[in-house]
């Protein structure tokens, strides 16, 4: 049985056409991911607050860094997106999605701040070391916490998301 030739247009055939729409479906995109990684850093901290074995802790830590991986690149692709696309001022998701995109940025930065300073003091460290790790550490607990309120801010924007 020959297959049509004709192709039928699309909800994304639209988006294609509509820069702002392409925007919006990334900063959808964008907030999906940030709330995926605010869960699985969550769930993280839970288990190791538990005794759980091991082998659940090694897997909840490549579940976090998947998801950082993801925020990371959905970050960029908002990024690339917007670069010569300005929405009406009228469109209030606008703002809220660039504060989630600046919010995913800082949690990225402070992200891989952590993890150098964990990785160079990983044998020997003295005690104004250790005060460094732990600011860092803080720094690192305010941005997922500030991502986590830009997410749920562009949420508010956007009641159809779930």
């Amino acid at each position: 049985v020959p297959m049509p030739t004709s192709r039928r247009s699309t909800a994304s055939d639209a988006v294609a056409a509509d820069p702002v729409a392409i925007v919006r479906t990334r900063a959808d995109a964008l907030y999906r991911a940030a709330v995926e990684c605010c869960r699985q850093h969550d769930r993280s901290a839970k288990l190791f607050q538990s005794s759980d074995p091991e082998l659940e802790h090694k897997h909840a830590d490549a579940l976090c860094a998947m998801c950082d991986g993801s925020l990371a690149e959905l970050s960029a692709a908002y990024e690339t997106a917007t670069a010569h696309v300005h929405p009406p001022d009228a469109e209030g998701w606008w703002h809220k999605a660039n504060a989630l995109w600046h919010a995913s940025r800082e949690y990225q930065r402070r992200h891989a701040g952590c993890d150098a300073l964990s990785k160079r003091l990983a044998t020997k460290h003295s005690p104004a070391q250790l005060a460094a790790m732990q600011m860092e550490y803080e720094l690192e607990a305010s941005s997922l916490l500030a991502l986590r309120h830009a997410a749920e801010a562009y949420r508010k924007t956007r009641p159809e998301l779930t």
